[in-house]
């Protein structure tokens, strides 16, 4: 008989992507379906549609249904034996939501082998364009359901996050097309809704009714995000040869998933450090804050995990590169290393856009003395970026809850990874290791982990003890001797300077 393997997939904005695993946690299979360049019929750019309003995005359903169709067609004309699969599982990005029509079901259940799914289910969808996480239309609705349950705060404290602009789900409608049957959402990917219960895990009565009538019954049931949800529909075993017994694991948002797949562990924080940065935490106890989403944890349903976004990263590090370092990253690095870590006591605020955490724009200096200043030399302006940009993450990080401990690992990922001497200012600033970890498909990896997972979780295994097998990640540096004495105030500096940053934003000094 073939050897076991899992199937991961990963319905993310731009692609389809699908990986398979063997039992030692090899990769034996991977393939994707770019939307705009594979199914140009679509039309799509970046896999969606920006309506003119600017605010209204969304793709196309079947767009989603045809790439997987493409992609099985693809996995069978390669020889791939379907009938070894044991399990799958999946994430979507998430933010984005799904329409079925009434009666749909029927025709999900009933489907021939014969056609291909995009044909069978082409008027199943009430919206055709669905509102994807990019899409911030709904403004207005977002304030009033914040208004409806006593204001932002209240908002966070029972559902993790702030109204942003989307209510509803991409993975239970792609688990659902698996499943021959309406999946449900899971606790993680279903606390980025603005409907559920963190704590209970249950939806909140008075969220669902600021939003519509009867919600409750059109969600259903959230489960927990290591559920095996049924048996692979028949549709699949007789067009494509899966096996009766495989089973189809929750799918999960793209982010929790990526979470499983870095392997991420209590008191570990990822960064990943491209043109946003990304923060991903564990956490035991969240205080949900005005920023940042605080998620239930798709691992681990008894903790939390965090994410907080972070939109000026690698155009703002290039752009000083570019001013104080002649476009090079080895000047840059030189820079870093001639200037003592504290930076004499300089702090710098660095936003080209407008950031989101914290809500400011412009470029601000202080001295020492906390005065303002409109310039630094170029060394102290690349230091004050770097450690401006870390403090930061510290500081927001350690508002929803996190705790730095001593078991914590950093694990770096993206452009600036490479760099050692940006490392270096990152474990001296959070006093932890820093690991690199090659992400390139963590949320397909982490899906085809879940759906290992899923087969074993209602024994109380966890999913480390499934994945230890899987590649260490690599240590790239460690903290300074006393980086954390040194830090300390300046954290408290930089704290209390971002308060009058976000409060006075006329007076930002132009950027040099």
């Amino acid at each position: 008989m073939a050897a076991p393997c899992f199937l991961g997939w990963d319905f993310s904005t731009q692609q389809l992507k699908v990986i398979a695993i063997d039992e030692h946690l090899r990769v034996i299979y991977e393939d994707s379906v770019h939307f705009d360049k594979d199914l140009p019929e679509f039309k799509t750019q970046g896999g969606a549609y920006v309506h003119s309003d600017r605010l209204t995005v969304t793709s196309p359903v079947l767009m989603w249904v045809k790439a997987l169709d493409m992609i099985l067609e693809k996995m069978k004309s390669s020889g791939f034996n379907f009938a070894q699969v044991r399990a799958l599982s999946g994430a979507g990005q998430q933010h984005g939501s799904v329409y079925w029509k009434k009666g749909s079901i029927q025709i999900l259940k009933n489907a021939s082998p014969e056609l291909p799914l995009h044909q069978l289910l082409k008027a199943c969808f009430a919206v055709s364009n669905s509102p994807i996480w990019m899409d911030s239309s709904t403004a207005s609705q977002c304030s009033n359901l914040e208004k409806a349950v006593g204001g932002a705060q209240r908002l966070a404290a029972i559902t993790g996050s702030r109204a942003y602009e989307r209510i509803s789900l991409v993975s239970s409608f792609a688990a659902s097309l698996f499943l021959g049957a309406y999946a449900p959402i899971d606790y993680s990917d279903g606390s980025g809704m603005n409907l559920l219960q963190i704590w209970e895990k249950v939806w909140s009565a008075s969220c669902l009714d600021a939003c519509a009538p009867g919600l409750e019954e059109k969600l259903g049931s959230p489960v927990p995000s290591h559920s095996v949800l049924g048996s692979i529909s028949l549709y699949y075993i007789q067009r494509y040869g899966f096996s009766p017994d495989c089973k189809v694991v929750a799918f999960t948002g793209d982010n929790p998933a990526s979470l499983a797949g870095m392997r991420l562990q209590e008191g570990d924080i990822a960064i990943s450090l491209g043109t946003s940065d990304t923060l991903f935490l564990w956490i035991q106890e969240p205080t949900p804050a005005l920023e940042g989403h605080i998620l239930c944890n798709p691992v681990d349903s008894q903790t939390f995990m965090a994410l907080l976004c972070f939109k000026n990263g690698s155009l703002m590090r290039e752009r000083i590169r570019d001013d104080c370092a002649s476009g090079s990253w080895d000047e840059f690095s030189k820079a870093l290393s001639s200037t003592v870590a504290g930076n004499n006591g300089n702090l710098g605020f660095y936003f080209d856009v407008m950031e989101i955490t914290p809500e400011a724009v412009g470029i601000h200096r202080f001295n020492s003395d906390n005065q303002k200043v409109s310039d630094f030399p170029k060394e102290v302006e690349i230091r004050a970026l770097i450690e401006g940009q870390f403090m930061a993450k510290r500081i927001h990080a350690e508002k929803l809850g996190y705790k730095v401990m001593p078991r914590t690992r950093i694990l770096a990922t993206g452009g600036a990874s490479h760099n050692k001497k940006i490392l270096q200012v990152l474990s001296d600033v959070f006093n932890a290791p820093v690991y690199t970890i090659d992400t390139a498909n963590s949320a397909c990896l982490g899906s085809a982990y879940r759906a290992i997972h899923g087969l074993v979780a209602e024994t109380n295994v966890s999913l480390a003890d499934v994945v230890k097998l899987a590649p260490e990640p690599r240590l790239a540096v460690t903290p300074t001797t006393g980086a954390e004495e040194l830090y300390r105030p300046l954290l408290k500096r930089y704290a209390e300077l971002e308060q009058k940053v976000i409060y006075n934003p006329t007076s930002s000094c132009p950027a040099k």
